[in-house]
């Protein structure tokens, strides 16, 4: 078929680097980063550059599957029919109860096209503001910050301002892990500038702190007594700017007196660093000429979050450091348009443009813009309220689009008890096998990325075009498109015989462009802005109003802010420990995050095997000391357990590990392991400003337990039907301990791994890794309780594997699987076959299949950095794997040199 190229944007993380997508008439053939755009220059991470693996259809939701009692089983129907049955159940609802009995849920994942139907939907035809995100659980705390401080909810600086930066504070982030992007081009201003000094605070010692110039490993929830004491060093030193302070802001000399009150001493003791590290980062800070701070949800995530932005923007504005090069308080955003929902008002407590709900010219403003009579005043509940709304009967109906709420919304028990109860539920998504859609009584699938049309904003406030390459599959729509056909039976069932007139919408664009007319005059303005000024001219930063030639890169350069007085405004914040303060029967504090290779919750890049090799399975992080002092190993099983459940997960010591810390990954769900995840043990107390959850920090208690018996099995898939991992998957919970992951790369192929203190049940597992097609051949010894079989094709390939008792050949037959060797079956049964060599243990470097093993092998003959990368290629495409692979080569080179 012909091939043909489609620029279009990653869907990944809130860096909203540009792609270029290879296609055929029906798939998606390969992706490379756009050299022309300005978020990437052409760079990509290594989830980006595997995004073509991503696109197959075999776990996507393909037609609408509908059931009209808790006790059905979901059936395929019509969109006519699946549409109009849940215009009938909410419009019953709507009329029975009111329009706050219903609720929307929605992501940081759509688009801005569809995040503006569904707020339209929501607020101005059924008259409620039951309308959130997941944005509120990563960046809310970040608006509100800006809000009170700034005026705004706007990010001044921009990613340039990195290679103009003289000092950069990464505070809460691992951007070499969470936006590897980004940290590729901090990575080059520090080749091209030796003196640029870089600051990390953060618990754990991350490849992002590790390869800093000092780092600040405070005690979680200690940021604001950090900052503030670092405000009394300015202070103490006559670091401040006067002139900046006098002319343009307010309020400071309420925060100077909170300042003298936490000198450094004060602090370290609370912080647990050293008070001389806090002056010296002070100064640094200070002195630059060029302060940059990047921060997220390790200030965002917590009941103080608002104020730990605002702690730190205190800092800027405090020296002058803000709207100029090189400067500015900047907020990393975690998802891809979390900006663009912000933008549009898809939040509980906001309307169009940055408008206020409790703003009464606001709302007027709206209503008038949408020819409604009115938008509804009463607050609408946010994440956390909506799902507590829904346990306990407030909201009856609720429709989640694009997100998964059942594993990444705190305390998860909670969210299944109020999806339980709830009278009736809709989850529209491109995948039918999240946790979420377990509770669907509609399911309605919509298109996905490759597969969509509109615009999303990044974390400097560039709008970038998404395009489609290829259509979606089966009968999968356009989320704008679904919410728009719902929206016009619903106005109807209701009598509203203006629905028709607010959604006319045939295309994307047309709802861009009534968005933008939104924005005129507002501080968002992009009244000159629109897709053909995308396509001609490219991503472009707002603001962007009529008459500009391009988008303003940085802001409040004039010192002149949006509030009420034209000044930033200071505000006193004080140190406040972490709502579950660690202690008694729960001494260690459990910090969440993420991972280099997978996103959220695994629904994409857990169908892509190559981002299974650098962390294959969950595992629970923790300091040498913490274990030992619990009689814990390497490898052992442990339960980790809170007041609001436990997990029962595979430990490792950590050198990244702060003692009295643990952390584990928020990827893993039930789709993945045995139990709910990370957000089985998480808060859902959260900030008074921003409603957004504590979802860093929990206090639990760790505990070995004995769980002998371990079972290994391997199944390789194929091409088009994933029916066996999805079997696989069913059975995860019936294990004390399971882990599911992928491996192979032309050949996909999946690993069980599970323990227990007892006898496998292993009839049905059996089933699942075999079938009337294949042979068999099998191994038993029971007074060792080893049981092993394996299954192969008609060309001898092995196809499948279960081990029991005995697992020492799994990584051995892993090895023949992935690449589809013939083995015969004497050879795969043996204990450990002579041929199995050295394991090649973990994968650092994903583009290119390069192996822990591999780098250390190229060290001990002599090489450094630069040779292992010439001579392996690792290091060499996306760059993700770069810390770590500069950190073996440190490790290895000493450990030889040693010897």
């Amino acid at each position: 078929m012909p091939m043909k190229e489609t620029k279009s944007t990653c869907c990944y993380c809130g860096v909203g680097c540009g792609v270029v997508i290879r296609s055929d008439a029906k798939r998606i053939i390969a992706v490379h980063g756009d050299p022309d755009h300005p978020a990437n220059f052409g760079r990509l991470c290594t989830k980006g550059a595997s995004l073509h693996l991503s696109s197959g259809h075999e776990l996507r939701a393909c037609y609408p599957e509908l059931r009209r009692g808790r006790n059905e089983t979901r059936r395929r129907v019509s969109w006519d029919e699946a549409l109009d049955h849940a215009a009938g159940r909410f419009a019953a609802t709507i009329r029975a109860h009111g329009p706050d009995s219903v609720g929307f849920y929605v992501s940081g994942q759509l688009l801005t096209e569809d995040y503006y139907v569904f707020n339209k939907l929501a607020k101005g035809l059924v008259g409620t503001n039951n309308i959130d995100t997941n944005s509120r659980l990563c960046m809310s705390s970040a608006v509100a910050g800006y809000k009170l401080s700034l005026g705004a909810d706007a990010p001044p600086a921009c990613y340039e301002d990195i290679d103009l930066a003289r000092c950069i504070l990464i505070a809460g982030s691992n951007t070499a892990v969470a936006h590897p992007v980004l940290y590729r081009r901090i990575e080059a201003a520090r080749a091209a500038n030796p003196s640029l000094k870089t600051i990390v605070v953060d618990p754990r010692r991350t490849d992002t702190a590790a390869e800093a110039d000092m780092h600040l490993a405070i005690a979680p929830g200690t940021d604001i007594a950090l900052f503030t004491a670092m405000l009394h060093v300015l202070l103490a030193d006559k670091l401040i700017h006067t002139e900046y302070i006098r002319r343009h802001t307010e309020g400071f000399d309420r925060l100077k007196w909170a300042a003298r009150e936490c000198p450094p001493e004060r602090a370290a003791s609370l912080c647990g660093v050293a008070a001389r590290d806090i002056v010296t980062a002070a100064r640094w800070f200070g002195t630059s000429g060029a302060s940059l701070s990047l921060y997220c949800q390790g200030l965002n995530q917590s009941t103080h979050g608002t104020h730990n932005n605002i702690a730190l923007i205190n800092l800027h504005l405090a020296t002058g450091q803000i709207g100029k090069p090189g400067a500015g308080p900047f907020s990393l955003t975690g998802q891809p348009n979390a900006m663009g929902g912000r933008e549009v008002g898809g939040m509980a407590n906001l309307l169009s443009a940055h408008r206020d709900l409790d703003n009464p010219r606001h709302r007027a403003e709206v209503a008038r813009l949408w020819g409604v009579t009115d938008v509804p005043s009463k607050p609408g509940k946010t994440a956390v309220e909506l799902f507590d709304a829904l346990r306990e009967g407030e909201v009856r109906a609720v429709w989640i689009a694009c997100t998964n709420p059942v594993q990444s919304m705190p305390e998860s028990t909670l969210v299944r008890a109020g999806l339980e109860r709830a009278e009736f539920v809709v989850v529209q998504d491109a995948y039918r096998n999240t946790d979420t859609a377990e509770f669907a009584d509609l399911l309605l699938p919509a298109s996905s990325w490759g597969e969509k049309e509109g615009t999303v904003t990044n974390s400097e406030r560039r709008i970038s075009r998404v395009r489609a390459s290829v259509p979606p599959p089966g009968e999968a729509k356009a989320d704008w498109d679904i919410a728009v056909d719902f929206a016009r039976r619903l106005g109807a069932r209701l009598g509203n015989p203006l629905a028709q007139e607010l959604f006319p919408y045939s295309s994307p664009e047309q709802i861009f462009d009534e968005h933008r007319k939104t924005t005129r005059g507002r501080d968002l303005d992009i009244s000159g802005m629109s897709y053909a000024v995308l396509d001609s001219q490219g991503p472009q930063q707002w603001p962007y109003p009529s008459g500009v030639p391009v988008g303003l890169a940085r802001l409040y350069a004039n010192g002149v802010f949006p509030t009420p007085s034209g000044r930033a405004r200071f505000v006193v914040t004080r140190h406040r420990p972490v709502w579950e303060a660690s202690g008694g029967a729960y001494p260690l504090q459990l910090n969440t995050g993420r991972l280099r290779d997978q996103w959220h919750g695994m629904s994409r890049t857990g169908t892509v095997p190559r981002l299974f090799g650098h962390v294959p399975e969950p595992v629970l992080s923790m300091h040498a000391d913490d274990m030992a002092a619990r009689g814990i190993k390497d490898g052992d099983s442990v339960r980790v357990r809170c007041v609001r459940g436990e997990l029962v997960v595979r430990a490792e010591s950590s050198a990244e590990q702060r003692r009295g810390d643990v952390f584990f990954p928020m990827h893993w769900g039930s789709r993945f392991m045995s139990g709910a995840g990370a957000n089985a043990l998480t808060v859902s107390a959260f900030d008074p400003y921003s409603k957004q959850p504590e979802l860093k920090h929990a206090a639990v208690e760790v505990l070995r337990i004995e769980l002998p018996n371990e079972l290994i099995a391997l199944r390789r898939l194929v091409p088009g039907d994933w029916t066996p991992l999805e079997r696989l998957q069913s059975l995860l919970g019936r294990f004390p301990l399971a882990a599911l992951s992928m491996f192979g790369e032309e050949h996909a192929c999946v690993m069980l791994r599970a323990r227990s203190d007892g006898p496998f049940e292993i009839a049905e597992l059996d089933r699942t890794l075999g079938d009337d097609t294949l042979r068999s051949a099998s191994y038993e010894d029971q007074a060792r309780g080893v049981a092993k079989r394996i299954w192969t094709d008609a060309n001898g390939r092995i196809t499948g594997a279960r081990l029991s008792g005995d697992t020492t050949a799994a990584a051995w037959l892993k090895e023949q699987m992935r690449n589809a060797v013939v083995v015969p079956p004497g050879l795969a049964l043996a204990p450990r076959p002579a041929a199995a060599g050295t394991p090649r243990g973990r994968i650092v470097c994903n583009c290119f299949e390069v192996s822990e093993a591999d780098v250390r092998a190229a060290v001990a003959h002599g090489a450094d950095l630069q040779g292992v990368q010439r001579s392996l290629k690792c290091g060499t495409s996306c760059g993700s794997c770069v810390p770590q692979l500069r950190r073996l080569c440190l490790k290895d080179s000493s450990v030889s040199t040693a010897a």
